[in-house]
């Protein structure tokens, strides 16, 4: 059944409508091999498996796929479980996403992911590997490696993918793309991006042991991570601090800050990355560092000369946000509600929150200034661009072909930190530094047993 399953993903609606055996073919398949096939009609409710609906996020998550049907919810918290059962009583309830995935593969759409970072390519990859379309938080991946995962599964399950980067379905981010391709800034030559808050500062050694709760399964929930004692200060909200868990910063906000220069600039894999400046480094959460990327020409069509030239990103977090500084020209008044900022040949461009406005800087340049004629079509909202490609519509805006190899680069600035005022040579093909071995340890995961992820040749 695997086998066939597999098989008739290829399928396209012209093909299923061409014939009077597809036709009658029609009348026999699942519903989860026609959603498979991008024959679930746009009129048709999906069913949706939701895993991780605690907290703020995973609640938002639920709630903004809600116009379809809520087939399943999953989470390692029976209280957080219980919560999200009476809003949707008609669910059915799992504490471990395997069984989940397991017993009703052939009944679930689609599903989505929000839970701490470790984790989340074990349910995606699980997922796909069952024709199941995914939507999967931010920053996709906790590792480099599990990112390039990803987008290998993606491409040889052929589903629909995308990741919770929000801000890539806003205006303001495709009117960024469209100024730097129409040439109102120059060339642009670095972006610097910053965020000067945390999780688990100032914890150095591991939390003493405490009681776990009889609602949370501990062992579910630390997943492929190393076995460690419960504590408050992890679960459910500072887990993002954790070197086990997590990826601070740099995952939490950075991947959604930095999503304009991503895709205006038509960031691939860098050449190099250096951690220039780091503080409170401790064997158990990430500490403050400021580090720098460089990337090569790349191709764009979008630009006249159909490339654009080499370029620097830099990234500052925690208590060494302050370490940015503005480019000269502007003062700490005109980078008030910007956190990334474009400096061109000819201008300089902020963006603020993920992604979700933009002004010219100073803000004087913006007097009698005319944004640039729409080039990108402008999305229905970040879910419902999900939702459209799950029933056959066009590939999501941050689908995981573009959300993994932007992770990768993104995941390369939390392994930077451990060798500073180091310039580590990337090879994104190979997947690995080439000057520096002990900086390739943390390219991968260590997986626990039983929780190990094999490598996917597509």
């Amino acid at each position: 059944m695997k086998e066939q399953r597999k098989h008739r993903t290829q399928f396209t609606r012209r093909e299923f409508l061409g014939t009077t055996a597809a036709l009658a073919a029609l009348s026999i398949l699942p519903r989860h091999v026609l959603a498979r096939s991008g024959q679930l009609a746009p009129s048709d409710k999906m069913n949706i498996g939701c895993v991780g609906v605690g907290g703020m996020q995973g609640a938002n998550d639920v709630r903004s796929v809600s116009s379809e049907n809520i087939y399943a919810l999953c989470d390692v918290d029976e209280s957080q479980l219980n919560k999200a059962a009476a809003l949707y009583p008609n669910a059915k309830l799992y504490r471990d996403f395997r069984e989940m995935l397991d017993k009703e593969q052939k009944n679930l759409d689609g599903i989505t992911i929000t839970i701490p970072d470790h984790m989340h390519a074990s349910v995606a990859l699980r997922a796909m590997e069952r024709g199941i379309a995914v939507y999967c938080q931010k920053p996709l991946t906790q590792t480099v490696w599990e990112a390039r995962l990803l987008t290998k599964a993606a491409q040889k399950y052929k589903v629909a993918t995308q990741m919770g980067n929000q801000g890539y379905s806003s205006v303001a981010t495709r009117v960024a793309c469209e100024a730097i391709w129409h040439g109102d800034l120059g060339d642009i030559t670095e972006v610097h991006s910053m965020s000067a808050g945390g999780f688990a500062r100032g914890i150095t050694e591991w939390p003493a042991v405490e009681p776990v709760p009889s609602t949370l399964n501990w062992d579910l929930w630390t997943g492929r991570a190393a076995n460690h004692t419960y504590s408050p200060k992890i679960h459910p909200s500072n887990w993002r601090g954790f070197l086990d868990y997590g990826t601070q910063m740099i995952g939490d906000w950075g991947i959604h800050q930095l999503g304009p220069a991503n895709w205006a600039l038509q960031l691939e894999s860098p050449t190099s990355v250096e951690c220039t400046a780091v503080e409170g480094v401790n064997p158990v959460t990430y500490p403050s560092y400021v580090c720098k990327l460089e990337f090569p020409e790349r191709r764009n069509k979008y630009v006249p000369a159909r490339k654009m030239p080499p370029v620097t990103v830099y990234w500052y977090e925690g208590s060494l946000a302050a370490n940015f500084k503005p480019p000269v020209g502007l003062t700490a008044e005109d980078l008030k509600g910007n956190n990334e900022i474009f400096v061109g040949t000819k201008g300089l461009m902020g963006t603020g929150g993920r992604g979700e406005s933009v002004h010219l800087l100073p803000a004087d340049k913006m007097e009698g200034y005319k944004w640039p004629e729409p080039v990108l079509k402008r999305s229905p909202g970040h879910f419902q661009d999900w939702i459209r490609a799950c029933k056959g519509g066009e590939a999501a805006c941050s689908n995981f072909s573009i959300a993994g190899p932007y992770a990768e680069w993104m995941l390369l600035g939390a392994i930077s930190w451990r060798f500073p005022n180091e310039k580590l040579l990337w090879d994104g093909k190979n997947l690995r530094f080439t000057n520096n071995e002990r900086a390739n340890e943390y390219i991968t995961p260590k997986f626990r047993k039983g929780w190990e992820l094999k490598d996917l040749t597509v």
